[in-house]
């Protein structure tokens, strides 16, 4: 929870610091690189250390991400300019990259099935406490002491978190000798890095029919192609291509795109909506978001009762199904609705994304043993970076089709904003329909008996070895292990 604290406060706190930042250092047309540039080297970074987690061990990944995280920090407090301070917000970004996925890894690692979703449903409210104290910090040290200071926060956390990490997570890892994919890793990492930089400036920095974005796009594509070939013939390739065969870790990882693009909507024009069509100040529209946040957490750690009855595909099931009834609920906001309205629908998407993103997570962690759950994990947290650089291109795109250059205008926001939250709906339709292709056979976990303390099995088996193609979509080595039993690795 303190590991994902640094993240989760730093993708808050900085937003309010802008214009100080600008003031003090310049850089006014460059500064949305600060957030463009972070999100892309975590999004890139995700499946690289998703591989490195089963490689070397979940412990060595996250204290190396503590310490870049700690170092980023550093540098960006120390920034003279607006392109150092982008420079640096690299090195954050890359630390957040390995950070994100090897907590939730090791939570799959250290709690069974039926205490899974409770523990995420903590590490979720970390994210619901840093949506209030992630702005006001940021305005706190912008207006009162220094914006220095939003960056400098972050040593005593980094400091905090790495040291508990190091005295109390242990692991028994058996050194051999890893084969490192690198000719796959730096095609992954540069396809990715041209892809996603090809959505996020597609139609702002460049246009997307200019010779530019096509270059861009295409060429990120044409790697991806070229590593799918690549990754075929590796012996231990970066990202399995397996993982895009099995049913239930396609559908769980559709669903994160979707989870994806509805937050990146929700995050960016709710907030406009409650400021310029209904006239609320900032701090107002903050709390509207907030609610989100804090119907996630709540859902979220109940959701384990949930599938432990129902099974995943049911829970999944009524967690898109809030999500959609909020969507569109969204629909009927206009010029007259409260505040109080637009918080209590954002509060039932919020309760639905709970009983959605944790389950289907949890669902593709447990069909895979403890050598393959840091891939896994960190290919359905890559796929929502995605989904949100996705939303953050179509939805902009949107908005500036109808609002165009002139000055905003609450009707033609109103109308934009609805469009918005008419995609919303249709992805939240989307949701819905790969929440039911979930396969059964994901449901097995969830009826071991509570007594029934069957050894673990054997992690040992080879990603890429037939016995891992079961046809019921759960692999010879998945985590069936009694819901009781820790795990077979990893010790609380």
């Amino acid at each position: 929870m303190l590991s994902t604290a640094l993240i989760a406060i730093d993708s808050t706190i900085i937003a309010t610091a802008v214009p100080s930042i600008v003031k003090d250092i310049g850089g006014f047309t460059e500064f949305p690189w600060l957030f463009s540039i972070y999100l892309l080297a975590q999004a890139v970074s995700v499946p690289i250390y998703g591989k490195l987690n089963d490689l070397f061990g979940r412990k060595p990944v996250i204290l190396w991400g503590i310490g870049l995280f700690l170092l980023g920090s550093i540098l960006c407090g120390a920034a003279w300019n607006m392109l150092s301070l982008i420079i640096f917000r690299v090195v954050q970004g890359l630390g957040a990259g390995a950070i994100m996925p090897t907590t939730i890894t090791i939570v799959g690692d250290l709690y069974s099935v039926r205490e899974r979703a409770k523990v995420q449903g903590y590490v979720a409210s970390v994210w619901g406490i840093s949506s209030v104290v992630g702005p006001t910090l940021g305005g706190v040290f912008s207006e009162w002491i220094d914006w220095r200071w939003i960056f400098f926060v972050n040593i005593p956390l980094c400091l905090l978190a790495g040291a508990m990490i190091m005295r109390r997570f242990h692991e028994k890892m058996e050194r051999g000798r890893p084969v490192i994919d690198y000719k796959g890793a730096a095609l992954l990492t540069v396809g990715l890095t041209l892809v996603i930089l090809g959505v996020l400036e597609g139609g702002q920095a460049w246009s997307w029919t200019s010779p530019t974005s096509l270059l861009v796009l295409g060429g990120g594509l044409a790697l991806l192609v070229i590593f799918g070939f690549v990754e075929r013939g590796a012996a231990a390739p970066v990202l399995p291509l397996w993982v895009f065969r099995r049913r239930l870790l396609v559908t769980s990882g559709q669903i994160a795109i979707g989870v994806g693009a509805i937050l990146l909507a929700l995050s960016a024009y709710v907030p406009i909506f409650v400021q310029d069509v209904l006239g609320q100040g900032p701090l107002v529209a903050g709390f509207a978001l907030a609610a989100l946040t804090l119907g996630w957490p709540i859902s979220a750690s109940q959701a384990g009762k949930v599938y432990l009855r129902v099974g995943f595909r049911a829970c999944a099931l009524i967690g898109t199904t809030l999500v959609l009834i909020g969507t569109c609920l969204l629909l009927l906001l206009d010029a007259q609705s409260s505040v109080l309205t637009v918080g209590a629908y954002c509060l039932v998407i919020g309760l639905g994304m709970g009983l959605t993103a944790a389950p289907t997570l949890i669902a593709a962690q447990s069909s895979v043993g403890w050598s393959d759950r840091g891939v896994v994990t960190a290919n359905n947290i890559f796929l929502r970076s995605l989904g949100s650089a996705l939303g953050a291109a179509v939805f902009g795109a949107i908005a500036n089709a109808i609002i165009g250059s002139n000055t905003v205008d609450p009707a033609r926001l109103t109308t934009a904003v609805h469009r918005i939250f008419i995609g919303m709906v249709l992805i939240a339709i989307v949701m819905l329909l790969l929440a039911a292709l979930i396969p059964k056979s994901a449901d097995a976990i969830t009826t071991t008996p509570a007594d029934d303390h069957t050894p673990a099995p054997d992690d040992t088996t080879p990603a890429n070895s037939d016995s891992r193609a079961a046809a019921d979509d759960i692999p010879a080595n998945s985590d069936s292990r009694a819901p009781d039993d820790p795990a077979p690795t990893s010790t609380r």
